[in-house]
């Protein structure tokens, strides 16, 4: 008797999973969703977004204009972080950053060359940054700091002097060596992505049926609740890996992101993570039961905290401490500490293995309110 009833649950099962198959083929907000909608994501996110801070304006204003301050601003002129504009004055200039035709004035007193070519004082240089973006006016203080030290020892050095510092740092970048934010945004971006798929696909899904009375047609059939979970489930694991594949080949093809951790271990996490998104957009569904407020639901509850409280964009360690607190069922935020432990640095088991085990203990806390929540509803 047991053989019969378990061919009865698979034909069932691939029933359901078939129906559910052909109906996403003929469906194209599905597919645009798993495939259409990572591709415009990750090409605004990719081009769009920027945390470089690259050809910014500065002004440039000598009191005394001489050969010290022609050299010195030429410095700056070749930088490639910098785009120049000489000021007659500070007055100028100081208009100019009202105006925000430059983000920062270089000011060099009518001293400076004097103080420069002294053995005993030192040579003023006043910076004035517009600190509204307080990110990137420390990247441009930085910067230029970084620029007039290296024209003050490029000088020494062709004078024949050595420039004297008490503390010599040597300094060196890992994982991203060439502090590319592309390197660090495009993954993290992925579980974003994955976040938003996973949830809306199956967000829809239920509410749909809901809203068809088709629900409790197929209740009414053989079909068990686990199966009826399964047949849902299941093509939409398979769109959403499809949509995952896509967003980690444009990512190494397109925005040439190293991929330095084994891909075996990407497809496993995923997995895991997207289980626990499709549970979220299914707990979603069976509690919406429409198919509009299932979407504004997913969108609020599942993307806007991916973006906000993963650590894709903002620092966890900076936010207030209930904050934190709130960030740990938030599934893409260990999802997003794996992806750039695999894409930047490698296999790290003692990273990547816990972050797994807390996306699957969140798996199954949704798959399983989920699974209660339709029984209760449907007695």
């Amino acid at each position: 008797m047991q053989k019969p009833e378990r061919g009865g649950q698979r034909m069932r099962l691939f029933g359901l999973i078939r129906k559910e198959s052909l109906q996403i083929l003929r469906d194209p907000s599905s597919l645009a969703i798993a495939f259409l909608m990572p591709v415009i994501l990750l090409f605004l996110f990719g081009y769009g977004v920027s945390l470089d801070a690259k050809l910014i304006p500065v002004a440039l204003v000598a009191d005394a204009p001489d050969a010290q301050s022609a050299a010195l601003f030429s410095a700056f002129g070749h930088s490639p972080y910098f785009v120049t504009h000489p000021a007659a004055n500070l007055a100028m200039a100081e208009d100019w950053l009202l105006t925000r035709k430059v983000d920062a004035i270089v000011h060099l007193p009518s001293d400076f060359s004097a103080k420069l070519l002294s053995t005993t004082d030192q040579a003023p240089v006043q910076l004035i940054v517009n600190g509204v973006n307080a990110n990137q006016a420390r990247l441009i203080q930085g910067y230029i700091s970084s620029a007039w030290q290296g024209w003050l020892q490029q000088r020494s050095q062709s004078l024949g002097q050595e420039v004297h510092q008490p503390v010599e740092m040597a300094a060196r970048v890992w994982f991203n060596p060439e502090l590319r934010s592309r390197d660090y945004l495009v993954p993290g971006l992925i579980a974003v992505i994955m976040t938003l798929i996973g949830a809306l696909l199956t967000a829809l899904v239920m509410a749909r049926e809901w809203e068809r009375g088709t629900l409790e047609a197929l209740m009414v059939t053989p079909v068990r609740i686990n199966e009826l979970l399964l047949g849902k489930l299941i093509p939409y694991f398979v769109l959403g890996m499809g949509g995952m594949a896509l967003s980690v080949a444009m990512a190494l093809w397109l925005f040439d992101v190293p991929l330095r951790g084994s891909v075996w271990t990407l497809f496993l996490t995923s997995s895991v993570f997207l289980l626990a998104a499709l549970g979220m957009g299914l707990l979603i569904s069976v509690t919406a039961r429409n198919q509009f407020v299932a979407s504004l639901v997913a969108i609020i509850t599942t993307f806007l905290p991916a973006f906000m409280l993963s650590g894709f964009i903002f620092d966890i360690g900076s936010m207030p401490d209930w904050l934190q607190v709130l960030t740990h069922v938030v599934a893409a935020r260990y999802f997003v500490v794996i992806l750039h432990t695999l894409f930047l640095a490698g296999d790290v088991g003692s990273v990547i293995w816990p972050n797994t085990l807390a996306m699957l203990a969140l798996a199954l806390v949704f798959l399983g309110a989920s699974r209660r929540r339709i029984r209760k509803n449907l007695e």
